[in-house]
């Protein structure tokens, strides 16, 4: 009898230890469960300010929109932008982080945080409106094509039963792939390979957005723009994760302001009108405000 006794007691305090180890583990998992709640409550424009920089993603090679000269320096119109908005914002155009991006992988860069913005020179579209969120317009844009003066291209038309090359992930790879699927496209990662790939006549022409074209064709003699647009007229504007309503709404206003002292236009003047020269009307370029006039 004693035995039998002496095991319920030792029973006994088994449950009721591990009740209460149970009820300290329910307790400390709760506990776990609010600061991560509390951590993922933080806004993006609270993290960029703690962190103290925000990531803007631009091009290294999309001169005069964006490019590193020869100090290691970004430059370019999407760049000269993008330090006014780390002004506003943080107080310094000094603080930002910027990320190189590619044509393909802008999107990614946004959906996987590797940035909080695009500043690529990124044309609206369904399609991509469908994975990101695009603040207002601060340029419009078209296609166009470029090719050798000895062979000249001057339509569409032309460049049937041709190689054409494009750069992957931008709006002149999905327009010709769409439209023209007879037409063979080569594709390249980089504006500077597919650009060389045409001084190298690995293709009869390139097709690209028109206001870089005609910037390149002013500095490379003996290739012209002869189609000068193609496609309907697109604009150009910033973007964010899908999602991120705060920085939208930031950016959005942002625009807005910087639209009452004409700031996209001096930013025209200072970083793209030294590639145009007088040959390009800012006002075909330029959207002050995010309003198309």
């Amino acid at each position: 009898m004693r035995k039998i006794k002496k095991l319920l007691a030792v029973l006994v305090s088994v449950v009721v230890l591990g009740g209460m180890l149970t009820g300290c583990g329910t307790k400390a998992t709760a506990t776990t469960g609010t600061n991560s709640d509390q951590a993922t409550t933080k806004s993006s424009i609270e993290k960029i300010k703690e962190r103290g920089t925000i990531k803007i993603g631009v091009f290294s090679d999309k001169p005069p929109f964006g490019f590193v000269d020869a100090n290691g320096k970004n430059q370019g119109f999407d760049v000269f932008i993008a330090k006014r908005f780390a002004k506003d914002l943080l107080g310094d155009e000094s603080k930002i982080e910027f990320v190189l991006v590619e044509p393909a992988s802008r999107v990614a860069f946004l959906q996987t945080n590797k940035v909080d913005l695009i500043l690529a020179n990124f044309t609206v579209t369904e399609e991509r409106k469908q994975t990101v969120d695009f603040a207002l317009p601060y340029m419009q844009v078209a296609l166009g094509v470029v090719a050798p003066d000895g062979a000249p291209i001057t339509s569409v038309e032309q460049l049937k039963g041709k190689k054409v090359i494009v750069v992957k992930g931008t709006t002149a790879e999905t327009y010709f792939t769409k439209n023209y699927p007879q037409i063979e496209l080569i594709k390249y990662d980089q504006n500077t390979a597919a650009f060389d790939a045409l001084k190298d006549k690995r293709g009869a022409a390139l097709a690209h957005d028109n206001t870089l074209l005609f910037a390149w064709a002013r500095q490379n003699t003996g290739f012209a723009v002869g189609v000068p647009t193609l496609g309907s007229l697109d604009t150009i504007a910033p973007a964010v994760k899908k999602g991120d309503k705060e920085l939208l709404t930031w950016v959005n206003t942002e625009l807005e302001t910087l639209g009452k002292e004409n700031f996209i236009h001096k930013a025209y003047e200072t970083t793209l009108k030294p590639a145009y020269g007088d040959s390009l009307d800012p006002e075909s370029v330029v959207i002050e405000g995010g309003k198309l006039k």
